[in-house]
């Protein structure tokens, strides 16, 4: 098994679960570059290895994923021309000439193609969850076929708040959220919680938070104990009748109008920045208060103190 730098990957189970976590618990778990490749490719050795039944995506330190690396010194290098360059950078359309074209096609490939295919893994997968799952960790979330939560976490994508985007690259909300919440939450920015999520049918099991890794490895194992084919069988048939109602061409027509929210901000802003910048438009989101809780009573934004808070998106 190869030796990964922001991930970590175990067999557990005498090899019948993988469990998969991402281990920048510095960052919350913000995802760059290096960690989404790592991920694809660990993705792909569970599906590989024929003993492997049932795969976790797990997060280690205080949250699962607080989305997209925005400001981190590994992502500055890994993007920039250097000795530190991510290969990735000059590939897939990263040595466009045209912003728009470079961010696309890069987009397209490391933020949505991957979740795509991590979603039609041959195994089932489990998204275990804890703390903050923000933005872009609610992509891997969604690319797990059962998602399990600790008691104590939220969820929230906060991208149009406070980058002015228009949600994030896979845009499953509509399908986890339902219409008008899902129009809510990006709209407001606000968070739900667990017990929210499973009354929503979005998430499957929620245990206490200590017991959290322990639990959902007993319900992976429990799902591995049924036979391989009726497990891939059952997986395509829940998906193909998503597929059928328009999944598929929604996601894809979602991702293109993120990138023309992309297109906007690049045109608005001399230097070609691709999101709202703090002003009149949104919060600056270094110094932003904390996310707040949806709740059915509560139609105001009062002032927040500023805290600090993760580099997310």
């Amino acid at each position: 098994m190869p030796e990964y730098k922001y991930i970590t990957d175990e067999r557990l189970h005498d090899g019948r679960v993988a469990r998969i976590s991402l281990n920048r618990p510095e960052t919350r778990n913000a995802q760059n570059r290096g960690m989404l490749v790592e991920l694809d490719d660990a993705f792909r050795r569970a599906e590989q290895d024929d003993t492997v039944a049932v795969i976790i995506l797990a997060g280690n330190g205080k949250s699962f994923s607080a989305g997209h690396d925005m400001g981190s010194r590994v992502v500055a290098d890994e993007e920039l021309p250097g000795p530190n360059q991510h290969p990735t950078f000059q590939i897939d359309g990263g040595t466009a000439a045209s912003h728009v074209e470079r961010r696309t096609l890069q987009e397209w490939q490391y933020y949505f193609e991957c979740n795509r295919r991590w979603r039609d893994i041959r195994k089932i997968t489990i998204a275990q969850v804890h703390g903050n799952v923000i933005s872009a960790g609610l992509m891997l979330m969604w690319a797990c076929d059962l998602i399990v939560a600790a008691e104590n976490t939220t969820f929230a994508d906060i991208v149009a708040t406070r980058l002015g985007m228009p949600g994030v690259e896979y845009l499953a909300h509509p399908w986890e959220f339902g219409p008008r919440k899902a129009k809510e939450l990006l709209l407001t920015g606000d968070s739900i919680d667990a017990e929210e999520g499973y009354r929503l049918g979005m998430v499957s099991k929620i245990f206490p938070d200590d017991e959290l890794a322990e639990r959902t490895l007993a319900f992976a194992e429990r799902i591995a104990r049924r036979p391989a084919m009726a497990r891939m069988l059952v997986k395509e048939s829940i998906n193909g009748a998503v597929d059928a109602m328009g999944f598929q061409e929604s996601l894809k027509h979602s991702f293109y109008l993120h990138q023309l929210g992309h297109a906007h901000w690049t045109a608005m802003h001399d230097d070609k920045f691709p999101a709202a910048k703090p002003g009149p438009d949104i919060e600056d989101w270094q110094t932003a208060g904390p996310i707040r809780p949806s709740r059915r009573d509560d139609s105001c934004e009062p002032a927040l103190p500023p805290t600090e808070h993760a580099r997310i998106g």
